[in-house]
């Protein structure tokens, strides 16, 4: 979609490449591979982080035009921006009005960070810029509406799911890491526990060389991947 605030994608385009992917290398042995719900690391392929995953490489492809790409940088350099300004922002009990205690429904029982607060389930941004000790930011010139909404929203998840964020994050980074172990031409998957029995049997007629490999199996789950490479540690320990 282009607008005056930049492309907003949509819900197919933040799912169009694990959709792709998984015709390229899993077929269509599992219909249910295609719900978005069913992705990997679904909660860091946001349709509302979209632009910020999928825009540079579009521009790297000569498929983003300057106009766009201005209003990119602009949007998460904001994003960025109040962030910022809502970590160095500490809210004191001893300084919450009347007024703030009716916005926030009870009496501030501790000093918090700003960005903190965002993490609330019954505080959204809008509430928690309202309050007297932290304030509505500054929009930047050539800001439209549309776009400070974008901004706003952005600020607003990425504080509520930060944890989980970070947890995924760290998923991610250790599966890259463990994808290059290689499996034993030998080795008996009836031997690990935990495996099913559907896992078992295709790890057996596949053999994959590495984890990495075994990680693109159709009906591989992470917990079956955790458990491959735990027995390839204990295995390794055995032999040390």
């Amino acid at each position: 979609v282009n607008n005056e605030a930049g492309w907003v994608p949509q819900r197919d385009e933040a799912y169009l490449g694990v959709l792709v992917d998984d015709l390229v290398t899993r077929g269509t042995a599992e219909p249910y591979r295609m719900f978005t719900s069913r992705a990997e690391y679904r909660l860091l392929l946001r349709e509302d982080n979209a632009d910020m995953r999928l825009t540079p490489k579009g521009r790297e492809l000569g498929l983003v035009s300057d106009e766009r790409m201005q209003a990119f940088d602009l949007k998460y350099a904001q994003v960025a921006a109040e962030q910022a300004r809502l970590s160095r922002i500490v809210v004191h009990p001893a300084k919450f009005t009347a007024a703030d205690e009716v916005l926030f429904g009870a009496p501030l029982a501790r000093e918090h960070h700003a960005i903190k607060l965002l993490s609330r389930p019954e505080l959204r941004y809008e509430k928690v810029t309202a309050l007297s000790a932290v304030g509505k930011r500054e929009r930047a010139a050539g800001e439209t509406d549309e776009l400070a909404e974008q901004i706003e929203a952005q600020v607003d998840i990425q504080a509520r799911y930060d944890g989980y964020l970070q947890r995924q994050e760290d998923e991610v980074a250790k599966s890259k890491k463990h994808a290059s172990l290689s499996l034993p031409v030998n080795i008996d998957y009836g031997l690990i526990q935990g495996l099913s029995n559907e896992v078992r049997q295709k790890l057996g007629d596949i053999r994959p060389q590495t984890i990495g490999q075994a990680s693109r199996i159709p009906g591989m789950t992470p917990a079956a991947v955790s458990m491959l490479v735990v027995h390839l540690k204990k295995q390794k320990l055995k032999l040390a």
